[in-house]
């Protein structure tokens, strides 16, 4: 250890290890709206929190996503039902209005001037003390990030995912169907799975039944072709899981599938399944092809993902009600 004294730094030193920060890492942060700061940036040493925020010592904050496709936001109405949801249920005072808080989200990703990515949005409890409940007075935070969005292998489209059964437990239905920044479970769901080269877990309930991935929901399409979707009692509302559940039963009209059901799906009923597949904003929909080390029917990917997938990207595109246009 260097017996060196440490510097005391003046703000323009603190900036510079900032920028020599942000200059070391390949991220896509296009543009940052903070209610703290009263406004938009789009130098990522800037897109900053202080770290008294209750956000950031103590989990108390939530977030949610939307899409940005072809210069238009997709399905931000049913992500902000769900953030609103999830801001009661922490008891989080609200920083503006909805109506404020979508007008801030447009105007931000207008800022960024990209065509695609991925838009990421909280509200924290506020700074101002090192307790456990929020500091009295303190301000709710409202955040809002343009960015790349977050890339998967190609091969997991291609070839499919590996899973495992987690050894952590599901969180409890309140935590769970609630969209907080606290995180842990899936983090060591999925640090466990790649520490012994897979590509994600899967959290089983005390039941027996499949509950989520990590940051994920699951599904799957039964022997006698129905899609078959885990309840959301207990595991978190995905908005492209319920959207995709909308739109599946245009897959019976085909004869790709012959129901659609959400319901309690019991580990050996999926276990048998001839699909199982991821479902997310960020990953789309993708096959799973092993799980456990056992391959899923013939262990390649199936004709029902693709075509799910093949309807939500049509749906990003083309889906007038649920597009919103950049100014």
């Amino acid at each position: 250890m260097s017996s060196t004294p440490l510097r005391q730094l003046q703000s323009e030193d603190v900036l510079a290890a900032l920028r020599g920060l942000r200059a070391s890492q390949p991220v896509k942060y296009w543009a940052f709206y903070s209610s703290q700061l009263g406004g938009i940036v789009t130098d990522p040493a800037l897109m900053v929190l202080p770290f008294d925020d209750h956000m950031v010592h103590r989990g108390h904050g939530i977030f949610d996503t939307a899409g940005l496709v072809a210069g238009k936001i997709y399905d931000l109405e049913a992500h902000l039902d769900r953030f609103l949801a999830s801001a009661e249920r922490s008891m989080l005072r609200l920083p503006c209005t909805r109506a404020e808080m979508r007008a801030i989200i447009i105007a931000t990703a207008a800022a960024a001037g990209q065509p695609d990515g991925a838009i990421r949005y909280w509200i924290s409890s506020g700074p101002g003390s090192l307790d456990l409940t929020p500091a009295a007075g303190a301000t709710p935070g409202f955040f809002v990030m343009i960015f790349g969005g977050i890339n998967y292998p190609e091969r997991w489209y291609t070839e499919g995912l590996k899973v495992m059964t987690t050894t952590y437990p599901i969180k409890p239905a309140l935590y769970a169907i609630t969209k907080s920044t606290n995180y842990l479970p899936n983090v060591l769901m999925q640090m466990e799975a790649k520490a012994v080269g897979l590509d994600n877990g899967v959290f089983l309930d005390a039941a027996g039944n499949v509950g989520e991935s990590s940051n994920m929901n699951v599904a799957f399409v039964t022997e006698d072709g129905v899609l078959r979707h885990p309840k959301f009692d207990h595991i978190l509302s995905g908005c492209t899981s319920l959207r995709l559940l909308a739109l599946a039963p245009a897959l019976v009209a085909k004869g790709l599938i012959t129901a659609v059901e959400v319901c309690d799906v019991p580990v050996a009923e999926a276990r048998a399944a001839r699909e199982m597949m991821l479902i997310g904003s960020s990953i789309k929909v993708a096959p799973i092809v092993e799980w456990d080390k056992a391959p899923i029917h013939d262990g390649k990917p199936g004709p029902v993902t693709a075509a799910l997938l093949a309807l939500l990207e049509e749906d990003m595109r083309n889906s007038s009600d649920r597009l919103i246009d950049l100014p």
